[in-house]
């Protein structure tokens, strides 16, 4: 059953075995060398190489997704689709600021692939220390699921009334990266590929690696509402980690193929706001569902229904699926109106 008054939809794990973990780990390191080494000479991507290295990469996650079932069954494997299908979905918001920061910076288009393919790993590695203590947390205190829930549909109310005007804004720099600026001296310009140089006796960073934190650090922070979005979708944190590592390794190729069709997405903001509405009340429905707040029917669980996975993989694909055509529709009629004038 999709909707169901007993537990269960939320995937639950003990937890997989250190080998599993050191086992994913090692193919997910192995995938960024060998695409590190592929891209060891500067050079600028093209549609085509886009375009395969999306297919490999989605190849990746749906193999990935067939191991999943087969040794660890049909829930985890849905839940790993569907967080996979959310974490990419929700990314992709995140390549309008990537190219907002390529541009500050002034990144030389042969060197694009390189910085985005170090900033995501540097985004990967936060994004593992955010989900072990978010999935600790969950696991102490269940009632962290009103906050998750109630957070994820304030952003969808904002995401939906407020639009991407932000998007269109100039980049300014964190206060991170303005302390690095004061206390490590960075080059005027590039110096290639390069992340240090020195000179006149002393060590100096250059804006390559100052772009390489940047990208890391704000896909950092747009985790702070897609991961709470899938631990909506799953507790197990090996399922939460893997489904954000593949939708990150697709994410750099995916940026050099849409391009400037990001612009045709017009609708993306109010699917994406739906998507993260419709588990923010999920996450508030499970909560509900093994309440233990003593203000909230003296401490009993309410015997409200959840969601199940199957439900949620749904209603993710089928939104994503209208906007995205409703988009393309809108911006078509838009240009055969321009051509008309």
């Amino acid at each position: 059953m999709l909707l169901s008054a007993v537990p269960g939809p939320v995937v639950a794990t003990e937890g997989e075995p250190f080998w599993v973990w050191a086992l994913t780990i090692a193919g997910l390191a192995v995938i960024f060398a060998v695409d590190l080494w592929a891209g060891r000479k500067p050079a600028e991507v093209t549609m085509r190489q886009a375009g395969r290295g999306v297919a490999i990469y989605v190849g990746l996650a749906v193999l990935f997704a067939a191991g999943v079932f087969l040794f660890g069954g049909q829930p985890k494997a849905t839940a790993f689709i569907a967080g996979y299908v959310t974490e990419y979905s929700l990314s992709v918001d995140n390549l309008f600021v990537f190219l907002l920061i390529m541009t500050a910076f002034a990144v030389p288009r042969a060197f694009q692939h390189r910085v985005l393919l170090v900033g995501i790993l540097i985004a990967l590695v936060m994004r593992g220390g955010f989900i072990l203590a978010g999935a600790a947390v969950i696991e102490r205190f269940s009632w962290v699921f009103y906050l998750f829930g109630a957070f994820l549909v304030i952003t969808a109310v904002k995401v939906c009334f407020e639009g991407s005007d932000d998007d269109q804004e100039e980049y300014r720099e964190n206060i991170l990266l303005r302390a690095v600026r004061r206390v490590v001296p960075v080059t005027e310009d590039y110096r290639g590929a390069r992340l240090t140089v020195r000179e006149a006796g002393r060590r100096m960073i250059t804006p390559m690696l100052m772009v390489m934190i940047a990208i890391g650090l704000t896909d950092l922070l747009f985790a702070l509402d897609s991961i709470p979005a899938i631990f909506g979708l799953t507790k197990d944190p090996y399922i939460v980690f893997t489904a954000n590592a593949f939708a990150l390794l697709g994410l750099r190729q995916l940026y050099f193929l849409l391009g400037g069709l990001l612009s045709r997405l017009v609708y993306l903001q109010y699917g994406l706001g739906v998507i993260l509405a419709f588990i923010g009340v999920k996450l508030v429905l499970e909560a509900l569902h093994t309440n233990t707040l003593p203000f909230v029917n003296g401490g009993r669980p309410v015997p409200v229904p959840l969601i199940g996975i199957e439900l949620s993989l749904g209603v993710i694909i089928g939104v994503l699926a209208v906007t995205t055509i409703a988009s393309l529709l809108r911006t078509r009629s838009t240009d055969r109106d321009l051509e008309s004038v």
